[in-house]
């Protein structure tokens, strides 16, 4: 499995817009700016078939160092969570799928 960095993206959008990497880079940037602004307010972003993502509260909780065995206290934090949207679910199971149809005929055709 590969890694996409933000700049790998960019340069994909950026080639199937056919706009400027500096004018794609911003906007990707500020797009992203704008999604930790929501989360940070307490806000939950919905993209309608993408997923949401939410902020969840971690409850503290008392923790073991494993090499002293020493008791540490873990205060409460907050997490962020993705919820997978359906459209997403479904492109995502399709590839699964895909993946499972092209391994079947692979070993199929060993034997």
């Amino acid at each position: 499995m590969a890694t996409t960095t933000k700049k790998d993206l960019i340069e994909r959008v950026a080639q199937d817009t056919e706009l400027n990497r500096a004018d794609v880079r911003r906007a990707v940037q500020s797009f992203l700016d704008h999604v930790i602004d929501e989360l940070a307010r307490g806000n939950r972003l919905e993209f309608r078939d993408f997923g949401v993502f939410e902020i969840r509260e971690r409850a503290g909780r008392v923790a073991q160092n494993p090499k002293t065995l020493e008791r540490v206290s873990v205060p409460p934090r907050k997490s962020v969570r993705f919820k997978i949207g359906r459209l997403m679910q479904q492109s995502l199971s399709d590839k699964q799928m895909d993946g499972q149809a092209l391994l079947g005929s692979a070993v199929g055709s060993q034997e």
